[in-house]
């Protein structure tokens, strides 16, 4: 965040007005339910948070908002020696990635999970299914039998990120 900020000083005043007016655009709910909008910093590192995470080169100049579609559907597979995500839609749109994130193993009669990491960004247009086994494995351990993980997945369009579908399954 410290190199966002420090980047965020060299706009000019002119870069610094397009991310304030994107920024009005962005709107966010906050945990008790209400709405609000970023202002241009917020904006700012949200976007080139999101566009680095998948990959892609930070912009110093505000995109046009865009509204990627959320996924509809998610089948999980999981065992301790798999871990895939059926979705639909499937192929993404051209431009499109799916954002796939999951929680660290927790007891199977939990129902709800707030605390989420990145585990994989497909490649663009990727069809389903998802294969996420190495990179869950690498990022939070192997699954364990009768343990339950969350998942948490997003449609990626430049620099934007959708609504969220959420999902879970006991590791069989």
């Amino acid at each position: 965040m410290s190199a966002f900020a420090a980047l965020w000083r060299t706009l000019t005043d002119a870069q610094r007005a397009g991310w304030e007016a994107l920024g009005a655009q962005m709107l966010r709910t906050d945990s008790l339910g209400q709405s609000y909008s970023l202002n241009g910093f917020g904006a700012f590192l949200s976007v080139n948070t999101t566009l680095v995470a998948a990959g892609d080169a930070q912009t110093l100049a505000a995109p046009a908002l865009v509204t990627p579609p959320t996924p509809l559907t998610v089948v999980i597979t999981l065992t301790a020696a798999a871990f895939s995500l059926a979705y639909t839609p499937t192929p993404l749109g051209a431009g499109q990635r799916l954002f796939s994130f999951a929680s660290p193993q927790t007891s199977a009669g939990r129902s709800y999970w707030s605390d989420y990491r990145l585990i994989a960004v497909s490649a663009a247009a990727a069809a389903s299914p998802a294969n996420i086994f190495a990179a869950y494995v690498a990022r939070l351990g192997t699954p364990v039998v009768t343990n339950r993980v969350f998942v948490f997945l997003q449609t990626y369009q430049g620099g934007f990120l959708s609504g969220p579908l959420r999902a879970s399954a006991v590791v069989a």
